[in-house]
């Protein structure tokens, strides 16, 4: 093992504050829907603090979320707060026996200080994520012949694995560190024709948990878009009722404004029917404007030239 600290792992509580975070931005306008969508299903899926930083970089979020610098004192994701009540009692089981056949302890039990386990042509489950520890220090013994073991264990314990396998094996890829309070599990044994799995796994209700925040989640999103989509359906029918009476006063507002032609400002009309009206009436004045001035020019030009034909015959 090397002094190297692994990545700190992100809980449940983190990556709520940062889907928080997120659904206070896409209600302020900071994100589109498509980017909340987006960084809200990475946090969800996020191990450690580094997957949960860049989600929350630039909105403005709590100081102890902009910067999640890691903690040794801190849990991983998964961890349980209650440790220490899940460490004492009186051991349920310290043995599994399969001969041809299948063994499994799982649930809620008491895990003893060391447990025995032995298969032959068979197979054996041991599943921790939910038991009671007897010591913090706990021994899981395997020996499989020809057969296989599968250890599980909850994220934020200390794995220890150092079995011997002839033609077969142990799985070391769960060896690590754990939180401060957790457990110690070393896993110990021998497998020939046979092999041991040691693997990390989240609670079952963890899990369940997560599903049905994600599933109130995918909810809120549906509704926060039918929110959206009637708001922006709202703003375009309020669009076409102002352009319509932009549309319909126009003719209103043309007549109402200055006529050089009919004589300057004139006051408003009803509507192109009088309009209509008023120019016909203006029309009618020119005609007889025009009617009498060229009934004075045709008798001016009768006197200037004598009696016509028609004046001699009256």
């Amino acid at each position: 093992m090397t002094g190297e600290l692994p990545p700190m792992r992100a809980s449940d509580a983190e990556r709520e504050r940062v889907a928080e975070a997120l659904r206070e931005a896409v209600a302020e306008g900071r994100l589109t829907m498509e980017e909340f969508e987006e960084r809200l299903e990475l946090a969800y899926t996020a191990r450690t603090h580094a997957d949960l930083e860049p989600l929350v970089r630039d909105l403005p979020v709590p100081a102890s979320m902009a910067s999640p610098a890691p903690q040794p004192s801190r849990a991983p994701a998964g961890a349980d707060a209650s440790w220490a009540e899940r460490i004492g009692g009186s051991a349920t089981s310290r043995w599994g026996l399969a001969v041809m056949g299948g063994f499994q302890r799982a649930g809620r039990w008491v895990m003893p200080r060391a447990f025995t386990s032995v298969v032959v042509m068979g197979g054996g489950e041991i599943d921790l994520r939910d038991a009671r520890f007897e010591e913090r220090d706990v021994v899981v013994r395997c020996f499989a012949l020809m057969g296989g073991i599968s250890v599980i264990v909850p994220p934020d314990v200390e794995v220890h694995v150092n079995g011997v396998g002839i033609m077969g094996g142990f799985d070391q890829a769960a060896t690590g560190d754990g939180a401060p309070e957790a457990p110690r599990v070393t896993v110990t044994g021998l497998a020939i024709w046979g092999a041991v799995a040691v693997e990390r796994k989240r609670r079952k209700a963890d899990v369940q948990r997560e599903k049905e925040a994600r599933r109130r989640e995918k909810a809120e999103l549906k509704r926060l878009r039918k929110e959206r989509e009637a708001e922006r359906e709202l703003a375009r029918t309020e669009q076409r009722l102002d352009t319509s009476k932009r549309e319909a006063d126009a003719p209103e507002r043309e007549l109402d404004g200055p006529r050089p032609e009919l004589g300057g400002a004139r006051p408003g009309a009803g509507g192109l029917a009088r309009e209509r009206e008023e120019r016909e009436h203006v029309l009618r004045e020119e005609r007889a404007v025009e009617d009498r001035r060229g009934a004075g020019e045709r008798r001016a030009a009768g006197g200037a030239g004598g009696d016509r034909p028609d004046d001699a015959a009256r």
